[in-house]
């Protein structure tokens, strides 16, 4: 890993919303079911935000930051206050980062293909009620 890369472990290009969550989690040394615990949400819920399956509220995300010490903003953009890189840079291999970069990438398409479908449900339940009108 150049120090490059190591400088933008967390940034937006390389991690998600829910790996900076998951990583200030970790160096916190909390569980999923002990943060959630903490934010009074279902531990299903925080792995669904870890997924990046969901997005917590304005007003969870700050509490998150306040309870792992990270910045708002570095949870959204990797940008400002937050945990720092791993250490063992030898952790992981060149073919193990492209099929990462790959998954999130098909991750950030899925999120955008699901709010075009919902966006296109709402537009054809409009439709439908100005028919029913």
């Amino acid at each position: 890993m150049s120090p490059q890369d190591h400088d933008d472990w967390y940034s937006a290009e390389t991690a998600t919303l829910g790996d900076r969550l998951a990583a200030a989690r970790d160096q916190a040394g909390l569980s999923q079911k002990q943060l959630a615990k903490g934010l009074g949400i279902k531990t299903g819920t925080l792995r669904d935000w870890e997924d990046d399956l969901a997005e917590p509220r304005a007003n969870k995300l700050a509490m998150i930051a306040g309870v792992l010490g990270v910045s708002v903003g570095w949870l959204l953009s990797g940008e400002g206050e937050g945990v720092d890189a791993p250490l063992d840079e030898g952790a992981v291999s060149p073919d193990m980062t492209g099929v990462l970069n790959e998954m999130r990438e098909l991750r950030v398409q899925i999120s955008g293909t699901a709010e075009r479908l919902a966006r296109l449900e709402k537009r054809l339940r409009e439709i439908m009620k100005d028919q029913d009108a």
